[in-house]
């Protein structure tokens, strides 16, 4: 990604279990302190920039994001999961069956530790942008008691059910177009009790092939146990107990997850935690990109590909909404 003249990046490394991580610091103009910003990718192999191998293109929302908030006076660091990036099939091989929540919050405790100790950096004014999945670690992480709490976390689409929850809501949406939908419901319903259970995992071919992924994913003992812990965890529970400040970020154009039901939940925490602030942008997809299209037009296939795609850029009212947050708190 090409950034501004006035704008610098600098590629930075760590070590966590003996395993290398890497990550972009993007600088503001100046000498700083600079508040600074870490940003927390979604879910599986999503990169520091929040692109994904498994979705087309390279435009990914956090690069985006990196640079506008340097042009405000942030220093941000952005990093690749050790299961995700260019090293992801040498880690993976390391890493089996022992990627988990715990995993997770390390990694933000390197890349936190990392930016905070940074000598351009405002020391007390470290803050977390996380994504999606990425939600739940930020929010694992500044309840662990780390060495370096967050300043306050801006969580983007961000579930408030656990992940189950939200999983159920859109296989229900997809199989209810379908003839037999409610028999191929209680089929994917049989199969994650299965799962939760710790049982093998029934993959019926019926499924559609998307579900079945699902299922072989959930079920690989490469995810395991990270999977099943992931598949319960609460995340309106974890919010709830963080005492730090917080940003709920929901685009009405987020089908991943529904601002609606979530939004829900978040405002009944909100309406007796004042630290909970929530808007709803009103073009904002699940990565925060500007999506045009009527709701109501927006299917899986043609919103994910739009995600990375070249020359979609960050929704003007998401951003001013994160950094007008951020910036009543530098």
């Amino acid at each position: 990604m090409a950034v501004a003249a006035d704008l610098t990046v600098e590629q930075v490394s760590w070590e966590l279990d003996g395993i290398a991580m890497y990550g972009t610091l993007t600088h503001p103009a100046g000498e700083g302190p600079f508040p600074g910003v870490v940003f927390v990718a979604g879910s599986g192999p999503t990169d520091r920039d929040w692109n994904s191998p498994l979705i087309p293109g390279t435009n990914g929302s956090a690069a985006q994001l990196a640079e506008s908030l340097a042009q405000r006076g942030y220093l941000s660091l952005r990093y690749d999961k050790r299961a995700s990036g260019p090293h992801i099939q040498e880690n993976m091989q390391r890493l089996a069956g022992k990627v988990s929540m715990r995993g997770h919050a390390e990694e933000l405790a390197g890349a936190v530790g990392l930016l905070a100790g940074r000598p351009e950096a405002m020391p007390g004014r470290i803050f977390a942008l996380a994504s999606s999945e990425g939600c739940i670690h930020a929010l694992n992480y500044q309840l662990g008691a780390p060495a370096t709490p967050l300043a306050g976390l801006v969580l983007t689409g961000a579930p408030a059910r656990p992940i189950s929850a939200v999983v159920h809501s859109q296989i229900a949406a997809q199989l209810a177009a379908l003839p037999d939908g409610a028999t191929l419901l209680a089929i994917y319903e049989d199969a994650v009790a299965a799962f939760a259970a710790g049982q093998p995992v029934p993959l019926d071919e019926r499924l559609p092939q998307g579900a079945i992924m699902l299922l072989q994913g959930l079920s690989a003992p490469v995810n395991l146990p990270f999977s099943r812990e992931l598949w319960v965890t609460d995340p309106a529970a974890l919010l709830a107990a963080t005492a730090a400040p917080a940003l709920i970020v929901i685009g009405k154009k987020d089908i991943q997850v529904d601002w609606h039901v979530d939004g829900m939940v978040f405002e009944s925490l909100a309406s007796r935690l004042p630290t909970i602030s929530i808007v709803y942008p009103e073009h904002a997809n699940h990565v925060l990109k500007h999506e045009p299209r009527p709701r109501e037009q927006l299917g899986p296939a043609e919103v994910m590909a739009s995600y990375s795609a070249a020359g979609v850029a960050i929704d003007p009212e998401a951003l001013a909404a994160i950094v007008d947050w951020l910036d009543a708190r530098r």
